[in-house]
């Protein structure tokens, strides 16, 4: 037994074998042979200052690929990822405590190689390249960010040769790229979608949370206040379309909700008419825009970087008629530190289906 998985086991912690760090690709080739299952592979890809989000994937990891899986977590800040002014080098370093969260949480071992191990030549000359969806959005404010992010998931990937790849919904449109490189380019492997978590106070969890002040991180609740809010307002406006959906002798979404807006209070009428209208992602960028504009004026303020509702698919903005699923994503600066958030939403379902698509 390991001296770390002694340790785990003399407090009572979980122990699952070979639970060792690991510093080479050798090594972590020997491992996986010794102690991988077929099937029961998988891979937990971090940049290190683990918390609770991260524990939350390898718990995942974990759970899917049962007590005898061989479950991978990576330590690796990948300066290919990084762009010019960004901070990679104050990026926090923390292994000792990045061990303890991952084997806490049911990693096998930890694969923590230097620079020189994952790039031994130098930076590569052949890279990945991320398409027009890495030149949107997070991509059309940190070029090249993706390029060298879906590098060094490729290299991780063919490293650890897993089953199954676990990463956070937070980071939706990395999620998004890494699922459709796994498709273009025949990855054997499943990627794995993990709920984004956050801290009580609604703020999603990330290594960068660290760098914000108090008064920072009063300012930088608005980001989950926003995606909140539109959240609630959508919500709302299906709660009233679908009681004029249950209006009987309603031929239609209009008539429906203009019966149901002449039996409701006059204040009512404002979201009587944006039903009636169907303007879904036309309210949730409206709900959310207030509460950024707000920050905005807020001492320290928010620096908007995009608010933007997408088609999960691509990343392209929605129609204001949209129908299904989107996300709703932001990114801000508040003094020095860039924080991004998202909430994935249902637009018009329920309307849709009880009349069609024509109002």
């Amino acid at each position: 037994m390991s001296p770390f998985a002694r340790d785990r086991a003399a407090r009572g912690r979980p122990v699952h074998r070979p639970a060792e760090l690991l510093r080479t690709a050798e090594d972590l080739h020997d491992a996986a042979a010794h102690f991988g299952a077929p099937g029961k592979n998988a891979v937990v890809m971090t940049m290190g200052a683990l918390h609770e989000g991260h524990a939350s994937l390898v718990r995942a990891a974990r759970e899917r690929v049962g007590d005898k899986g061989f479950v991978v977590v990576t330590v690796f800040v990948n300066p290919l990822q990084f762009g010019a002014g960004e901070d990679l080098d104050r990026y926090p370093r923390t292994l000792d405590a990045d061990l303890e969260v991952a084997f806490d949480a049911g990693a096998s071992v930890v694969f923590a190689p230097s620079v020189d191990e994952v790039y031994p030549g130098g930076e590569p000359q052949v890279r990945i390249t991320a398409g027009p969806m890495g030149e949107l959005l997070e991509g059309a404010s940190r070029p090249g960010h993706f390029d060298g992010m879906l590098t060094v998931v490729a290299k991780l990937l063919h490293l650890t040769a897993p089953d199954l790849a676990f990463f956070g919904q937070k980071d939706a449109q990395q999620l998004a790229l890494i699922r459709r490189m796994a498709r273009d380019l025949n990855f054997p492997v499943e990627i794995v979608g993990v709920p984004t978590v956050r801290e009580a106070d609604g703020l999603a969890l990330s290594s960068r949370n660290r760098y914000l002040s108090v008064d920072e991180r009063r300012t930088a609740l608005a980001l989950s206040g926003a995606l909140f809010a539109a959240r609630d307002r959508l919500a709302a406006q299906e709660a009233l379309r679908a009681r004029a959906a249950a209006l009987p002798g309603a031929q239609s979404r209009a008539e429906a909700l203009s019966r149901l807006g002449e039996a409701r209070a006059a204040a009512d009428a404002h979201a009587v008419a944006q039903a009636a209208e169907g303007r879904g992602a036309e309210a949730v960028r409206a709900a959310a825009r207030t509460v950024l504009d707000d920050a905005s004026r807020a001492e320290p303020p928010l620096v908007l970087d995009y608010l933007a509702l997408v088609d999960p698919a691509d990343f392209t903005e929605v129609a204001d008629d949209h129908d299904g699923e989107a996300i709703l994503a932001v990114a801000a600066r508040v003094g020095a530190t860039r924080l991004i958030d998202n909430v994935p939403l249902l637009l018009g379902a329920t309307m849709s289906t009880m009349f069609g698509a024509t109002p």
